[in-house]
């Protein structure tokens, strides 16, 4: 008796399998990219590679929800690989989409921790800076086990929420804590091309300084061939020396379908002690993309790196990428 209920129930399962199968939808996706990169501060010119394939399973359950696995494999020049990011999107006809991300899904901050359009990199990249070293770009998170709502956009405006059992606990204070943080966006129909975006969250019970706030406000226009923005974004702790604020603005350019440009430039402030030196960066960039294959360069420079006035540094990157 015990062996055909096993015998039976494993058929139906097969079955229920199949089944899904046949409905769900596959793709798979990728690319590559070889590059060059000097800062500087290192002296010398350094090559890199990486590539990713990204795999997609959809399908619709019976009550008209939309579910979407997406798993992520990459691997680097460092010859280290694995999953990369493994996010499931539940889409809910009229009522917005829960997401949970295992690895790689962001916050509302997390994603909105630069919105400056860019043809390339951001201005701080390939440059030895607080944001390289440390994720000075004032963010939430993009932990592994994170939960996410979207709303429906209604007359424009979108609601949005996250948390996070287990982060770090930001730039102030790397220890382990929980996040949680919500958002909303405003793109008014009566103004194409017009965005506006805040967001507010906080890291409860870092060990070294307690709770932590973070925020961040930001408005992006495109008219045309023309994008431009500007943020700015806090993260207050119990104490002055470890509450920091950055601003930042960008504009790019499509010259033409295949070839844009921008320019940006990013303040940091390490603190809210006078005696620091905020630290500035500035960069361009530039792309062109044929036939599915994107050239881009990037020249960056920063001043007073790591908020220490005998810090200035600037550098370069070079990349050739594909994807398929």
């Amino acid at each position: 008796m015990n062996k055909f209920k096993k015998v039976g129930l494993s058929a139906l399962a097969g079955s229920l399998v199949a089944m899904s199968a046949h409905a769900a939808e596959v793709s798979m996706s990728g690319g590559a990219s070889v590059g060059m990169y000097q800062e500087s501060e290192a002296d010398k010119t350094k090559f890199y590679n990486n590539d990713s394939i990204t795999f997609t399973v959809t399908g619709e359950t019976d009550g008209g929800i939309v579910i979407t696995n997406t798993v992520e494999l990459d691997a680097s020049s460092a010859h280290t690989g694995g999953t990369d990011n493994a996010i499931t999107t539940f889409a809910m006809d009229g009522l917005g989409t829960v997401t949970y991300g295992r690895h790689g899904a962001s916050s509302v901050i997390g994603g909105w921790d630069s919105i400056a359009p860019t043809a390339y990199e951001e201005v701080w990249d390939a440059v030895e800076t607080k944001a390289s070293v440390a994720n000075n770009v004032i963010t939430g998170t993009a932990g592994n086990g994170l939960w996410r709502y979207d709303s429906p956009s209604v007359q424009g405006v979108t609601f949005s929420a996250s948390y996070d059992s287990s982060v770090a606990g930001g730039t102030a204070d790397p220890s382990v804590s929980t996040y949680a943080d919500m958002g909303i966006l405003i793109a008014p129909e009566a103004v194409e091309g017009l965005s506006i975006g805040y967001a507010t969250g906080e890291y409860e019970e870092t060990a070294a300084i307690g709770d932590i706030d973070v925020s961040t406000v930001w408005v992006k226009y495109a008219y045309g061939p023309v994008t431009v923005s500007y943020q700015e974004s806090e993260e207050d702790a119990s104490t002055a020396a470890n509450s920091n604020d950055s601003e930042e603005i960008g504009i790019s350019y499509a010259v033409s379908d295949d070839i844009t440009i921008s320019y940006g430039e990013h303040t940091y402030n390490e603190g809210t002690d006078s005696s620091t030196n905020n630290q500035e960066s500035s960069g361009m960039s530039i792309s062109y993309t044929m036939s599915g294959v994107t050239i881009a360069a990037s020249f960056n420079e920063t001043a007073n790196a790591d908020n220490s006035a005998a810090e200035d540094n600037e550098g370069y990157e070079i990349n050739l990428s594909f994807a398929f």
